[in-house]
């Protein structure tokens, strides 16, 4: 844990939580695969149903909480202030614990209530096995906001990864034990097999937690030890009041985007029932292709975005504490950029690679390409709505990103209601309208941001080059794939070469229109020999 941080600092907190939040999302991606094959897209439609009820409580009860205690305590230690920085954990911790037992004992009170209200009756069982997540969960993000603050993602990474194994372990297992066991709607069970493992892996991610807490105590012992002593312990409940302050716009925002979700669970069955041709069964395995196929697949490369996002936070807060502007507008300008130079060409891949991808995932339930089709825009716009998000955050305009996911998600409401019961869209179009939410609130965060650090965004390293790079990329993909094809005709095995020759393709294209900054290479692994290169070749 540095006390101060050195230039780039937070894009190396940030490589490190992406790498464990693609081997997380990786391993959740994985592990859907047999959970998939034992109860099908109608078992994914009745999990994904309770999953997202699950995820609103989870929200209110702790969303907010990283972002609030990585902030408070950032600040307080770029200050010198250690104990209050303790204090801020200490008062978390308390209303962490609260939040979450409130929310636990709702869900499990009012399970059948709101199965009706989500109109899914077999997601019952999902839900009960849910909601004691919703306590432990609750815990855990005090302790990741407040290593955060101390400028290390480390903890969060490696509970991230524990909670994942155990989690895609039990999930199987859990599943596979309650369909042979139990009696009656076996694909409802299965289904809350599923859940039941996110219950076991976010208890052993917060034993993890408490185990690194507990063992560097000696090291935040040594930044105390050092403390100012020339300042007021603040009053907790000028704390509670503080933290309640950042973190509730933050749930408000966090809950609007979620509640997309409880929008398309309502209106899908809804208006497809509309359409007068599709069985409760025809209608669950539909939602299940949207849920369990277009929103894993598109959202995986956006852990690395998300992950970028929760770094800067505490990063730009301690820049702002000690009135670093310019410090502040590069990291703007580097998290922008590194943000759109992934997360283009993995819309490109997922656009051109979406039938392919599914028939080598879920050989035995390989619908949904179309889906993934559509929507391959939604991951460019969902990113830069992630880090526009972050980098407000840190700078303070926590107020922003909430208003504005609340007008993305209003437009999203007429477009699924219109689209969605037309035959020949149905399911599609709550793909589409997914697309014009995020759309919409990421365009507005990023003329607040703008607005509110005065930066001038690199828009051809952050929009051009990225785009002309991956043109190449998807040209490079689509070739491959049908000559490969050709030699070999096994769907699997092109698949995987198209995708290595598109990764090469970005590459050079990227090289070709000299896409990669020198500032943001000398703070990543191998930057530098990656510099020395490029400036042989003269590309940088």
């Amino acid at each position: 844990m540095a006390k101060t941080e050195r230039k780039g600092g937070f894009i190396k907190q940030a490589a490190i939580l992406a790498a464990a939040g693609l081997l997380v999302r990786v391993l959740g991606f994985l592990y859907r695969l047999p959970l998939t094959d034992m109860i099908g897209d109608e078992g994914n439609g009745i999990y994904s149903a309770g999953f997202y009820l699950y995820n609103m409580f989870l929200i209110m009860s702790s969303a907010g909480l990283p972002v609030a205690i990585s902030r408070m305590v950032a600040e307080k230690l770029a200050l010198g202030e250690y104990k209050n920085a303790k204090k801020i954990f200490r008062v978390s911790m308390t209303t962490a614990s609260v939040l979450g037992f409130v929310c636990m004992l709702i869900m499990l009170l009012l399970s059948k209530q709101f199965c009706m209200l989500i109109k899914s009756e077999r997601s019952l069982y999902c839900i009960i096995t849910l909601a004691p997540t919703v306590f432990i969960v609750s815990v855990m993000a005090v302790y990741r906001g407040y290593f955060q603050g101390f400028g290390t993602t480390f903890p969060t990474a490696v509970s991230q990864l524990i909670e994942q194994v155990f989690n895609a372990i039990f999930s199987v297992f859990m599943a596979w034990y309650f369909m042979k066991y139990m009696t009656g709607d076996l694909i409802a069970w299965g289904a809350a097999g599923g859940t039941m493992g996110t219950g076991i892996g976010a208890f052993m991610g917060l034993l993890t937690l408490i185990a690194i807490f507990l063992t560097t105590r000696g090291e935040r012992k040594r930044f105390f030890a050092d403390d100012k002593n020339d300042y007021a312990i603040e009053n907790g409940a000028v704390i509670l009041k503080r933290l309640l302050k950042i973190a509730v716009p933050v749930i408000t925002g966090t809950a609007i985007f979620s509640m997309t979700n409880l929008i398309d669970m309502a209106m899908v069955k809804d208006r497809l029932a509309a359409i007068g041709t599709y069985t409760d069964k025809e209608m669950d395995a539909l939602y299940g292709l949207l849920t369990g196929k277009y929103v894993t697949l598109t959202t995986l490369p956006v852990a690395i975005s998300t992950a970028i996002a929760t770094a800067v936070i505490p990063s730009i807060a301690s820049s702002i504490a000690l009135k670093q502007h310019d410090t502040v507008q590069s990291k703007v300008d580097t998290t922008l950029r590194l943000t759109m130079m992934i997360s283009i060409p993995a819309a490109v891949g997922l656009g051109v690679l979406g039938n392919q991808i599914l028939m080598m995932l879920f050989p035995n339930h390989p619908e949904g390409g179309s889906l993934l089709r559509i929507g391959a825009l939604s991951v460019i716009f969902l990113a830069l709505s992630q880090i526009s998000t972050g980098v407000l955050q840190g700078l303070g305009k926590v107020n922003a990103p909430a208003f504005n996911a609340l007008w993305g998600s209003l437009a999203k409401i007429p477009v699924n209601y219109f689209l969605i019961a037309i035959p020949q869209i149905n399911v599609a179009g709550a793909v589409i309208s997914t697309t014009v939410c995020y759309m919409i609130a990421s365009l507005l965060n990023f003329r607040a941001l703008v607005k509110a650090t005065g930066v001038n965004p690199d828009y051809v390293g952050m929009l051009i080059k990225p785009t002309a790079a991956s043109i190449i990329m998807g040209a490079a993909c689509v070739a491959s794939y049908k000559l490969v094809y050709m030699a070999i005709p096994k769907n699997t095995v092109a698949t995987l070469c198209a995708v290595f020759f598109a990764m090469l393709g970005y590459m050079l294209g990227m090289i070709a229109v000299k896409g990669f900054v020198r500032e943001d290479l000398a703070n990543v692994p191998m930057g530098g020999k990656l510099i020395r290169f490029l400036e042989k070749i003269n590309r940088i």
